[in-house]
């Protein structure tokens, strides 16, 4: 399957709105690099396994199908398949996993009944009821996933000084409160950019490309810190900003182009410097937020640049390279990972298809967010967020009819909520894998299973098999010399916590 956000188009909230004034958020900061889960004790003969199935042709969406018990096994035969499994080999730490809460999004929630916008909070953002978001991505006025385009200034204020975001108190601030509120204050968000004010850019147009005018670099460096302060004044925290959301592809929606040396230089000179005098240092400046194809490219020239590098906290990228044949390529997160470990990966966007009714229940949509979610995490990621969190049954809004598909869709002419698999597949990780885990060693011995693991700051080990093949596999899940033996279903994702 080709996935190509560039070639898509070529082929009353308020009745239940938590108020500002009645909104209380507890306060939250993300785990930092220095959370460390306990040792897992190597004796667990004997240990329980909860095991949770996701699996095509069947009904198990996230289902607790079996519990399992470790027994001493030793050295496994060469034909006994197994996935290895060592604790006390530990990676990176978690910040979160999540989706974006963009206006569309927004939209097509104020559109449904109120029991129906409770089942939406409840499904992504509560990990008990729910799948446990615990990331988010957000906009920084208009992107292809708003009604219009808009921004928040009066077209040709350098100064920002109607700078207002009104236009976002009537659907996407409310709709973002109430996520925080169903998380328990505990959502890290992140905003991106897609365009400058047109005036701001050399084809004066928020669509199709165009570059960042140089006069105006320090009137769009104030623009982040506006719109930051502007949000957190209504109760929802910016953890982090990225730099241009896909700063290399000319859309026919909003986009600007920057070159590796523009971002750098930006960054350099006008944001991060803005970002510091603001009062914004503690917020985290992510740079790239596209495809992994030309990842190494971006990474290696900005941070070549000592005083660039200084203000970049991490990269941020998207799984759409194969827009032009071939693959995902996901060794070139790796080696950005091992070439520049201080600096934190960050998946910022994927979603898995163009919207086609008919493929709502395609079990390919969950397996590409599963295959991905396994090779990044296993590649150095820090977190992993998904595209819309809600659309419509168009796919929708989308202005320039750039119609995809989301984890859930609701009918907003019957209220009706239709969950892809893709949602229990990102399930799989989201509500398992909490922040402040540490990814930890796994191993297959056959390339017909995936894996990843993860040690949660309780303790309690998560570990993600999935099975994109056609036949049903047995196989033994192997820590320290003792094993519990598993089937997984074909075309299933599991998760066994122990």
């Amino acid at each position: 399957m080709k996935i190509d956000r560039r070639g898509f188009l070529v082929a009353s909230s308020s009745a239940i709105a938590l108020g500002k004034t009645g909104l209380s958020l507890p306060a939250f900061a993300p785990p930092s690099d220095d959370t460390e889960p306990p040792e897992l004790d190597r004796d667990i003969q004997g240990r329980s396994i909860a095991v949770y199935t996701t699996a095509d042709k069947t009904n198990y969406r996230l289902s607790p199908t079996d519990k399992l018990t470790f027994k001493q096994m030793g050295q496994p035969l060469e034909t006994q398949i197994c996935v290895f499994v060592d604790p006390t080999k530990r990676a990176q730490s978690i910040v979160g996993i999540g989706g974006a809460l963009t206006d569309a999004s927004a939209e097509t929630f104020a559109k449904i009944p109120a029991a129906k916008q409770r089942e939406v909070l409840d499904a992504y953002f509560d990990p008990n009821k729910g799948i446990g978001y615990t990331l988010g991505r957000t906009h920084i006025h208009s992107c292809d996933f708003s009604s219009a385009s808009y921004t928040y200034v009066t077209e040709g204020d350098k100064d920002l000084k109607s700078f207002s975001i009104d236009h976002d108190r009537r659907f996407r601030i409310p709709f973002t409160r109430q996520a925080l509120a169903t998380a328990g204050g505990k959502l890290t968000l992140f905003a991106s950019p897609w365009s400058p004010p047109a005036f701001m850019k050399t084809n004066n147009d928020m669509l199709h490309g165009g570059k960042l005018k140089p006069e105006f670099y320090q009137s769009w460096a104030n623009y982040y810190t506006k719109f930051i302060k502007a949000y957190e004044s209504e109760g929802i925290p910016i953890w982090g900003i990225t730099v241009q959301n896909e700063p290399m592809a000319t859309q026919t929606w909003e986009s600007c182009i920057y070159s590796a040396e523009d971002e750098r230089d930006f960054i350099k000179n006008y944001l991060g410097p803005t970002m510091h005098r603001a009062g914004l240092a503690t917020r985290k400046i992510i740079a790239w937020d596209h495809n992994r194809d030309l990842i190494y490219q971006r990474v290696s020239t900005i941070l070549a640049d000592p005083k660039a590098a200084q203000y970049v906290w991490g990269i941020g990228y998207h799984w759409y390279e194969p827009w032009s044949g071939g693959t995902m390529m996901f060794d070139n997160v790796r080696l950005v990972h091992e070439t520049y470990p201080d600096k934190p990966l960050l998946f910022t966007e994927g979603t898995a298809d163009s919207f086609k009714p008919e493929d709502i229940h395609a079990w390919r949509l969950g397996e590409y967010y599963g295959r991905s979610m396994i090779n990044d995490f296993n590649d150095g990621a820090v977190g992993w967020t998904d595209w819309n969190v809600l659309l419509d049954e168009q796919g929708g809004p989308n202005h320039v009819g750039n119609f995809c598909f989301a984890p859930v869709h609701a009918d907003t002419k019957t209220g009706e909520l239709i969950y892809t698999n893709s949602y229990h597949y990102i399930g799989h990780f989201s509500k398992f894998v909490r922040p402040g885990a540490k990814k930890i060693a796994s191993s297959p011995s056959r390339s017909a299973l995936l894996s990843a693991a993860f040690v949660n700051p309780d303790g309690k080990v998560s570990v993600v098999v999935m099975n994109p093949g056609d036949q049903k596999i047995t196989w033994f899940l192997w820590v320290a010399g003792n094993a519990a033996e598993v089937t997984s279903l074909p075309h299933s994702i599991q998760t066994l916590v122990f």
